[in-house]
């Protein structure tokens, strides 16, 4: 005996979208923007940096120290003094080459950003800069 079939109508089933595949996709950019994001470092101090004609953008990969106005030598937000920029600096140019930029106020003594300087070419610093602000 022959089988009939039967048609539904296709009006009277389920009309949903079904967005589990969107939900998939959000979450996979999702991490994808935050694995791929570069993440800028500050130095966790505000200072007063002096004005240069001659000031240009850097890489946004590198070594940010600031030297406060009281003195402090400061690199993420903690004060290593001078004695730990070299070991800073060695440790975070180890896996690659990276410059040093330094933030000083402008009322620090030019003996101690002298100091600081000679710390972080002795850590292995491919380069050392002063961060200044543009003159307007």
């Amino acid at each position: 005996m022959p089988r009939a079939r039967t048609l539904t109508n296709s009006s009277s089933g389920s009309d949903e979208i079904n967005i589990s595949p969107l939900i998939d996709m959000v979450f996979i950019l999702l991490i994808f923007f935050i694995v791929t994001t570069v993440f800028v470092e500050e130095t966790g101090v505000e200072v007063s940096k002096p004005q240069a004609a001659s000031a240009i953008d850097l890489d946004k990969n590198s070594i940010l120290i600031a030297i406060t106005s009281n003195g402090q030598v400061v690199y993420g937000g903690k004060d290593v003094g001078i004695g730990g920029i070299r070991s800073t600096v060695q440790r975070l140019t180890s896996e690659e080459d990276m410059p040093v930029i330094i933030q000083a106020d402008r009322t620090v003594p030019t003996e101690l950003l002298v100091r600081v300087i000679d710390e972080a070419k002795l850590g292995g610093a491919m380069s050392v800069s002063i961060s200044t602000d543009d003159m307007k």
